[in-house]
């Protein structure tokens, strides 16, 4: 099931038509911009410790309309958001501003500003099949999206992909507000499917894998469950946190340059001094590092039952000991919509493929890898309880963030 090709004539037709109709109509070229989300296939809350990922980009995109205005402003109006306006006179980072998409845009620009090129006003409406809040980075497909019209606008292109996937995490990190890794960028700025890891803050290590999950006999499926995770940013900051918090009680800042005995060793005095739930994280590091790493083994060696093993053994990980699933379980919680999925993913299944937590967690989406003949009935099992289109079947894109003069 490889990657389908996809007109957009239709779409640059419609989105053109309603530049026209946003910003009045204007002479000018008009550059298209594409970015796709992404699936995390392996690595869940490993990036931002200096471990390892992999994650394939998918089918699934935002999609962007952008015409140079000789203005001194950025103007974007993405369907179903408040229009953006961001003054190329005040790029500094506010806190007042954290968690606004106007952040993303102001922010990218002061990093282009950075590298020595010179911002130039747009206008610019995007559309996206990215559901926001998902798991699948709709926030990165955004950042990836702008960062490439900036590129072909200002720097003719001059930048890598891997470049403006990390401008791209500064700009989430440092003027959105949110301490995020660079897997959601990186995988949005490469496409295909990437082995990552971020030993090196300043170096990413990256290698494509060569695999297709329908011909080894399996269908990728992200099931929706009813819960926006863009509403848990605190919970999500606190993995990390918590991670790092460990880190810093034994001396260095992030887990990676840590090994699991060290934290075996000391854990009557960190559970003392920071809880458990900081214990549990940190070991899961360890767990789902070591996964990852076994997964790209498997993957490139085309094992695919050997993959399916290790993935469930990540998706028991991140619910037992990482906790990703939507805070923490108490007698008076009793909105479970992830674990409530899992469960009947799990017996859809009846013992065959893999399930687990998907992306950063807390409610959003979860990921199966179904057998190819029994998709229809998973699918339709889904739908029953989460609506119809909640279980999508999701192609890997290959080509990454780009864009083009029309």
């Amino acid at each position: 099931m490889t990657g389908k090709t996809i007109d957009r004539t239709e779409q640059v037709s419609r989105l053109s038509a309603r530049l026209d109709g946003t910003y009045g109509e204007a002479d000018g070229r008009l550059l298209l911009a594409v970015a796709p989300g992404r699936s995390e296939i392996a690595g869940n809350h490993t990036d931002h410790e200096g471990g390892h990922v992999i994650a394939g980009a998918v089918q699934k995109y935002t999609v962007g309309l952008f015409r140079p205005s000789g203005g001194r402003a950025l103007r974007l109006a993405s369907a179903g958001f408040a229009p953006v306006e961001v003054s190329l006179d005040d790029l500094a980072a506010d806190p007042a501003e954290y968690g606004r998409t106007s952040a993303l845009v102001r922010g990218l620009a002061a990093l282009f500003a950075e590298r020595g090129y010179t911002p130039r006003g747009f206008d610019a409406v995007a559309e996206s099949d990215v559901p926001a809040g998902s798991g699948l980075s709709s926030s990165a497909a955004f950042e990836l999206l702008v960062a490439a019209a900036m590129n072909a606008l200002w720097a003719e292109g001059a930048l890598a992909p891997i470049e403006l996937a990390q401008m791209a995490q500064r700009a989430e990190n440092e003027w959105f507000g949110k301490p995020c890794g660079l897997m959601d960028q990186a995988s949005s700025a490469l496409g295909g499917i990437q082995h990552m890891g971020f030993r090196d803050p300043g170096h990413i290590e990256v290698e494509g894998i060569d695999f297709d999950f329908a011909d080894a006999g399996y269908g990728l499926c992200l099931v929706a469950v009813g819960a926006d995770h863009a509403a848990k940013t605190d919970d999500y900051a606190a993995v990390p946190g918590e991670m790092q918090a460990v880190a810093r009680a034994l001396g260095v800042a992030r887990l990676g340059d840590l090994t699991r005995a060290d934290v075996l060793a000391r854990i009557p005095a960190l559970r003392s001094e920071l809880g458990d739930r900081p214990v549990l994280r940190a070991l899961h590091y360890f767990h789902e590092d070591a996964l990852v790493e076994a997964r790209a083994v498997a993957l490139t060696a085309g094992d695919i039952d050997r993959f399916l093993a290790l993935e469930n053994a990540s998706g028991a990980s991140s619910a037992m000991f990482l906790q990703n699933i939507g805070g923490a379980v108490t007698s008076a919680q009793t909105e479970q919509p992830a674990m409530v999925a899992l469960a009947v993913a799990t017996s859809l299944l009846g013992g065959e493929g893999a399930v687990r937590i998907h992306g950063g967690g807390f409610g959003g989406t979860i990921q199966a890898f179904v057998p190819v003949d029994r998709i229809e009935g998973f699918t339709a099992g889904m739908d029953a309880v989460f609506g119809d289109g909640a279980c999508q079947v999701c192609q890997i894109d290959h080509d990454g963030a780009h864009a083009s003069w029309l």
